[in-house]
C-alpha cells in the first residue's frame, strides 16, 4: 500500500492517541470525518496498523517492576528456536520479546507485580525450554521512557 501524507498524519496521530475521534482527526488532517474513517479502515485492512491498545500506567495495575532480560540458547535449530519463541508469546508478563544479534539472542522486556513473580516464570522458563543456555537479568530502576511509536515521515522517503 503507497501511503500518502494525509495517511502518515492519520498513522503518527492514532499512534500518539488511537482513541481519538474522526471529527478529531479530521480536523487535523483537513480531510472529512468520513474520509478519515475510510482511511483507517484501509490502512487497517492492509495491515499497516495491526491493533488498536491502551497504555496503562503499570503501578495502578499492580505490575510496577520491569526487568530487561538478555537470554542465550544453545543451538540455533529451526524447531528449537520456534518452540522458544511459542512459549515467549504465550507468556502474559513477557510484554515484549526480540530476537537480536550480539551476545545475546533474545532481549525481553518482562512485568511482574513483584521479584518473586519474576523469579517462578524464569524458573519454569530454564525448566520448559532446555535450549537456554542462560539469562541475564536487569531491573529497571525508573522509567525514562517508554512507547511503541513509529515515527512516520510526512513525506515519502527514497
Amino acid at each position: 500500500m503507497k501511503l500518502d501524507r494525509f495517511d502518515r498524519q492519520l498513522l503518527n496521530l492514532v499512534q500518539e492517541d488511537a482513541g481519538r475521534t474522526s471529527e478529531d482527526l479530521a480536523q487535523r488532517v483537513a480531510l472529512s470525518p468520513s474520509a478519515v474513517q475510510r482511511r483507517l479502515r484501509k490502512l487497517k485492512e492492509a495491515g499497516v496498523i495491526t491493533r488498536h491498545t491502551a497504555v496503562l500506567e503499570p503501578r495502578k495495575v499492580g505490575r510496577p517492576t520491569f526487568f530487561i532480560v538478555s537470554l542465550e540458547i544453545e543451538r540455533d535449530r529451526p524447531e528449537l528456536l520456534t518452540q522458544l519463541r511459542a512459549w515467549l508469546a504465550a507468556q502474559e508478563h513477557v510484554q515484549q520479546a526480540f530476537y537480536v544479534t550480539g551476545e545475546a539472542d533474545f532481549v525481553l522486556v518482562v512485568t511482574a507485580p513483584d521479584t518473586e513473580t519474576y523469579d517462578a516464570l524464569m524458573a519454569r522458563l530454564a525448566t520448559e525450554n532446555p535450549n537456554v543456555r542462560k539469562f541475564t537479568t536487569n531491573v529497571a530502576l525508573g522509567v525514562v521512557k517508554r512507547g511503541l511509536t513509529i515515527p512516520v515521515p510526512l513525506e515519502e522517503m527514497d
